[in-house]
């Protein structure tokens, strides 16, 4: 037996609010949301990919604003962790600066204060040196690298597995460089949505 949903009971203020929503994410005109978003150059083709029904499953997301609550504490949780991977490698950087000086510095006094006929003995040496503390350094940027890729996929795949839960349309856990266009392009709407309601006082 299949069974019939309850209709939603909707108060006037959710109701306007709604009927906002509805109206601005099916207007022809979302560029007049954003003066330079993402949206711009491509609106049109973005929301002929989304349907009616899709259109309206998302104003109704929209509606209590709990998404807007959610959606900003997952930007919240993207630039913090931005933020940290980026200060992880300037750390980084900044040893792998100061282990080069030390071993320019140490190359110089060991040239100073050795005799001349091993003196191409200890260049040769300290080339070799050189160049393995280069190899170093390379591994290691290229290893904080795959962590910061990594870290940064598994914050998309948390924020999409979120978002569905939430019951945002659109949302689900994928690696389709289409679908994940998408996705940002309806994460960016759901933003300027957002402002636009703020300043209308909906919010």
């Amino acid at each position: 037996m299949v069974m019939v949903p309850r209709p939603v009971k909707t108060s006037s203020t959710e109701l306007k609010g709604l009927v906002f929503t509805l109206n601005k994410l099916a207007s022809p005109r979302l560029t007049d949301m954003c003066d330079s978003c993402c949206f711009s150059p491509r609106c049109s083709s973005f929301q002929q990919r989304l349907s009616y029904s899709t259109l309206g499953d998302l104003a109704l997301a929209l509606i209590d604003g709990t998404v807007y609550e959610i959606v900003q504490g997952l930007l919240d949780i993207q630039h913090l962790t931005e933020k940290n991977l980026y200060n992880q490698r300037q750390k980084l950087n900044g040893e792998h600066q100061a282990l080069k000086q030390d071993l320019v510095r140490k190359h110089k006094d060991a040239v100073q204060s050795c005799k001349s006929h091993n003196l191409v003995l200890l260049k040769s040496n300290q080339q070799v040196e050189l160049e393995s503390l280069e190899i170093r350094v390379r591994e290691e940027q290229r290893t904080m690298d795959k962590k910061i890729v990594a870290e940064m996929d598994q914050k998309v795949i948390d924020q999409q597995n979120t978002l569905e839960k939430a019951g945002v349309p659109g949302f689900f856990s994928t690696t389709n460089p289409q679908e994940l266009t998408m996705q940002m392009n309806l994460l960016e709407l759901i933003l300027k949505l957002q402002q636009k309601e703020s300043q209308s006082g909906l919010l």
